[in-house]
């Protein structure tokens, strides 16, 4: 009986979670604007889309602040994580406090406070504090992926890389990085995301020629969502899936030869 009603609740949640996307992605292939009506399928919404020219220069927006921002974020963030790593105790979680303010803080008291910022220091704006508003944000997510990895790992490792003869540098990016980098992976994937999902932030730090795709879909929707905005969505959706599918996909293949060993040393313990 528990587990029956296990699987439906987990059935619920995910009816909850889902039904929604698909039937966006159903209304991005029917005739009719109405969203209550289905008049027969098509695909003159994903061609109005593709032929028009505010959301195509808003998405090449969006992807341009977005690459840059998580590069920069994941390097600045990187450097940031091992510098806070070699601190004293004391030091290290007053940082590590104060590095998760932004997490915390509330993207309008964020935006808010940039814009003025600009404002005060007299920057237009436009694509670079677009882009320094979104790096901002993104740094602290891949401090707080890259710590753990940096904790986890043997601190005996780069020192007998030194002993072996290697300089710190080639210690640092044949050591250390090797060890952090699922970290640092983690926290570019989860800075590109967030800096494409991006509203509130980029909304008070954009300037009339860097609107991002989210402030021209909430331009769009303000009196009415056009079948083209569902187009573009069941797009990102399914463009999401895939990315996720593939990134099981080689993790699955990545751990098989492990599990494989460990099978087999089994095997031959019995």
């Amino acid at each position: 009986m528990k587990k029956i009603t296990s699987k439906i609740y987990i059935a619920l949640v995910f009816i909850f979670l889902y039904a929604p996307i698909f039937v966006l992605i159903a209304n991005s292939f029917n005739k009719s604007k109405s969203r209550t009506v289905w008049t027969g399928f098509t695909l003159d919404w994903y061609r109005k889309l593709f032929n028009n020219d505010v959301i195509l220069k808003s998405l090449l927006n969006t992807l341009i602040v977005a690459a840059i921002a998580s590069i920069i974020s994941t390097i600045l963030g990187t450097a940031a994580a091992i510098g806070i790593y070699n601190m004293k105790k004391i030091t290290r979680s007053l940082v590590i406090n104060v590095t998760y303010i932004p997490i915390m803080n509330s993207e309008m008291v964020t935006g808010v406070s940039l814009m003025l910022l600009f404002v005060a220091l007299h920057i237009d704006l436009g694509y670079m504090t677009l882009i320094f508003a979104h790096i901002t944000f993104c740094v602290p997510y891949v401090i707080l992926n890259v710590l753990p990895k940096l904790r986890q790992m043997n601190r005996n490792l780069y020192d007998a890389a030194l002993d072996l003869g290697c300089s710190p540098m080639q210690a640092f990016r044949h050591v250390v990085i090797p060890e952090i980098m699922p970290g640092i992976v983690t926290g570019f994937l989860m800075s590109i995301t967030y800096s494409i999902d991006d509203f509130v932030i980029s909304y008070f730090t954009h300037g009339s020629t860097s609107q991002t795709l989210p402030i021209t879909i909430y331009s769009m929707t303000r009196r009415k969502v056009s079948p083209e905005v569902n187009a573009l969505s069941a797009i990102i959706f399914v463009i999401v899936l895939m990315v996720l599918l593939l990134m099981n996909i080689k993790d699955l293949k990545s751990s098989a030869p492990g599990r494989e060993k460990k099978v087999k040393h089994k095997e031959a313990g019995k």
